[in-house]
């Protein structure tokens, strides 16, 4: 699926190769932390910003700063081991 700009076509394609290759060679052997891609999100997110203002797509939602991984780890650690007791 190509990217809602043209320009930040490669940027995905970066980044879903980043993300890809995190999730199968790290996060599935339990290595969580998601930095590494952390860097071309970040372009890739700028771009897609612009790209939604070019074309007058205004979502305020998109301003919205989301939490990282280990920010959300941190605020929902106890939920996630109550699951994994269950399992």
């Amino acid at each position: 699926m190509n990217s809602i700009g043209e320009d930040c076509n490669e940027l995905k394609k970066q980044y879903d190769a980043c993300f890809n290759s995190w999730f199968s060679e790290r996060f599935l052997k339990g290595q969580t932390d998601d930095s590494a891609c952390a860097p071309i999100f970040r372009v890739y997110q700028e771009c897609v910003k612009r790209a939604m203002k070019e074309q007058k797509i205004e979502l305020r939602e998109i301003e919205t700063e989301y939490t990282t991984s280990s920010e959300y780890d941190n605020s929902s650690s106890s939920g996630g081991k109550q699951q994994q007791s269950k399992s």
